[in-house]
């Protein structure tokens, strides 16, 4: 495997953490600053971040969020949203071929594994949007769903949309909250101006 890649997959792999301990000092219900302010989470409409999950590192996050009431319109997920570290946005450089030739990889698809089996992920499409690079996926621990991979401010950042066994999220449904919360991401980091 060449060095490209080897760099490729650890930088992706540190973005993808599972969670354990949420950071203190979140911002409003709209936008949550991490990292001493190095990004702000954005948050779609009718979700909350859960403050007692996640993970803080000194360079890099995790934050979960879900649904702020049962009783809400939004759909019944789990949004989770992982922050490398510093410079480690530069492997979007690649571009989406190089992408999509890595996740569909078996190293590939370890990385995208919660359990680190490229057997258990199977990506059903690979697709740019923008600036983001989203996946639809089949992971044998999570079951089919979306995930994207941007950069902001030089940080990896990667969101997953998901169900849970007692509430599967629709394919459909987990692409529009996928979009939702890019949209809120990038409404909360806005493009520096001059």
């Amino acid at each position: 495997m060449s060095i490209w890649i080897s760099n490729l997959a650890a930088s992706i792999a540190l973005a993808v953490l599972a969670a354990c301990v949420a950071p203190d000092g979140y911002g409003t219900s709209r936008s949550a600053p991490v990292l001493e302010g190095a990004v702000n989470i954005g948050v779609p409409p009718g979700y909350c971040i859960d403050r007692s999950a996640g993970r803080a590192g000194r360079d890099s996050v995790v934050v979960l969020m879900g649904r702020c009431a049962d009783n809400s319109r939004a759909v019944a997920a789990l949004i989770s949203v992982s922050v490398g570290r510093s410079a480690s946005g530069g492997v979007m450089t690649a571009g989406g071929q190089t992408l999509a030739a890595f996740f569909t990889s078996a190293p590939g698809r370890a990385t995208l594994s919660r359990e680190g089996r490229a057997s258990d992920v199977r990506v059903i499409e690979a697709l740019g949007a923008g600036d983001a690079f989203l996946l639809h996926l089949a992971d044998r621990s999570v079951g089919e769903h979306w995930r994207a991979i941007v950069s902001v401010n030089g940080r990896l950042i990667t969101i997953s949309a998901t169900g849970t066994k007692a509430a599967p999220l629709a394919p459909a449904d987990g692409r529009k909250l996928l979009d939702a919360a890019l949209a809120a991401l990038r409404r909360a980091n806005p493009p520096a101006v001059g």
